[in-house]
């Protein structure tokens, strides 16, 4: 289901020969069944999706099978995907924020199934490159395609660090949720400037601590019960990390502090979620007594 020669070609296009090289061998083996278990099964209803169509239970079936579901709401025919996060309301805080996505080139780090690279490509951008290492994300987005029918947005099972040189190829690069994740923050920003033209815009969103301090913090152990927290700066360090690689016209565009209405446990992802993650007696802090998610959206210009 995976269309390769779409996305060789549209490589090509960008000047990204060194992907077609390197990359896609590695992405051929993974959306293959190859590397993952649970491939077969994924791809199963993925290929199943498209005679069942008209049959609104039948779909539902088939997309419970690719739980959870963790970015959307996606409606997709007949079927609404009540996913974890209210990821649309992300998407409206952030999008007066950009600079105008028409006719531009963008990669999405971190893309997840491809929620909101759906959304550039709405907004009119020319192609959406997606990376992200899980691989059922990948495959939610061939499902999700089924339906959407998109030829230019493109969700490979991968990581940033995995991709060869974009020779500063994008216009736009998003990198959301990411960050706190990363060992080496400076190297993820000077990687993603990397990606970008000359005056190519850059959208981070990340977790961030209050206070109006230089200051970041690494939790011991999990934040808010997520492994892998490496890096919890302020707004004021946040912002001097993403100077000092080099990008100019920083702008903070928005600070939302998480709630249990935009990320919560639903049918359609079942596992526990931020309620779970934050202090039942004071939720202004997480169960390890961290404060709870704050989130900020910040833009630069390379």
């Amino acid at each position: 289901m995976f269309d390769f020669d779409a996305l060789t070609a549209r490589l090509d296009a960008l000047g990204l020969a060194d992907w077609n090289a390197q990359l896609v061998p590695r992405l051929r083996d993974r959306l293959t069944g190859k590397t993952h278990g649970d491939w077969r099964r994924w791809n199963d209803i993925v290929q199943a999706l498209p005679a069942a169509r008209g049959d609104a239970a039948v779909v539902r079936k088939l997309l419970m099978g690719l739980h959870p579901w963790r970015k959307g709401p996606l409606v997709l025919d007949d079927v609404t995907i009540d996913t974890e996060w209210h990821s649309d309301w992300k998407w409206d805080r952030v999008r007066d924020a950009l600079d105008p996505l028409e006719g531009r080139n963008i990669l999405d780090v971190g893309c997840g199934n491809g929620y909101y690279a759906l959304r550039m490509r709405e907004a009119g951008a020319a192609c959406v490159i997606g990376v992200d290492p899980t691989l059922l994300f990948a495959m939610q987005f061939l499902a999700i395609n089924v339906f959407r029918q998109e030829t230019d947005v493109f969700v490979l099972p991968c990581r940033l660090e995995e991709t060869p040189s974009a020779d500063r190829v994008f216009d736009t690069t998003f990198s959301m949720g990411v960050l706190y994740h990363q060992r080496e923050p400076l190297r993820h920003l000077e990687d993603l400037r990397c990606t970008l033209r000359a005056g190519g815009q850059l959208v981070i969103e990340t977790i961030h601590l209050p206070g109006d301090g230089l200051e970041s913090r690494s939790p011991n152990g999990r934040y808010a019960r997520m492994r892998n927290v490496w890096h919890l700066p302020t707004v004021p360090q946040l912002v001097a990390w993403i100077e000092s690689v080099g990008f100019d016209n920083i702008r903070v565009v928005d600070t939302t502090v998480t709630t249990t209405d935009e990320q919560r446990s639903t049918e359609w992802m079942t596992f526990e979620s931020l309620r779970e993650a934050l202090d039942p007696d004071d939720p202004t802090r997480t169960v390890e007594g961290w404060p709870a998610p704050h989130r900020i959206v910040v833009t630069a210009t390379n």
